[in-house]
């Protein structure tokens, strides 16, 4: 039987994973907000994530009613949370609509409880980028507020 791994992120949520029967790793995000995405780690890596898919609601209802329920969805609904608080990162993609822009625009922040904390570019980390700090393709942006706040702060620097 195959062993799914459950690692807690902290301040994240938790990530489960498992090597497929034909050695392939796969992991599942399962942030505070409640937002998952599918990994796919490089072949032969344990740690190393080749793709980070993000999964709407939409996608998480459709892919689960096509593989069926099971325990670990079940487990994944209990994670506790700080009341009020989420934290959460989104890979900018060549089609994010944030690509190339700064992620002070009023419409991002605004009044919605939520900051960018920090951006990470490669193997590089800016924490507390200024608002004229422009977000790039390959770019992961990591934003902690209100949930309300960070799933919209998301959904305009996805263009939804």
């Amino acid at each position: 039987m195959t062993e799914v791994r459950e690692v807690k992120l902290p301040g994240v949520g938790v990530l489960h994973n498992f090597t497929t029967t034909d050695g392939r790793r796969l992991g599942v995000v399962t942030h505070r907000t409640g937002h998952r995405e599918l990994l796919v780690y490089r072949e032969g890596s344990t740690d190393d994530c080749s793709d980070a898919i993000n999964l709407s609601d939409d996608d998480e209802r459709i892919l689960g009613e096509l593989l069926g329920g099971s325990k670990v969805t079940e487990e994944t609904t209990k994670l506790q949370t700080i009341e009020g608080l989420a934290i959460d990162w989104l890979q900018v993609g060549y089609s994010s609509a944030c690509a190339g822009s700064p992620i002070g625009h009023p419409e991002l922040l605004g009044d919605k409880g939520v900051m960018i904390v920090a951006v990470i570019r490669g193997d590089e980390t800016f924490p507390s980028p200024p608002p004229d700090f422009r977000l790039w393709p390959g770019d992961t942006a990591v934003a902690v507020g209100t949930p309300e706040g960070v799933q919209h702060a998301f959904a305009v620097l996805r263009g939804d």
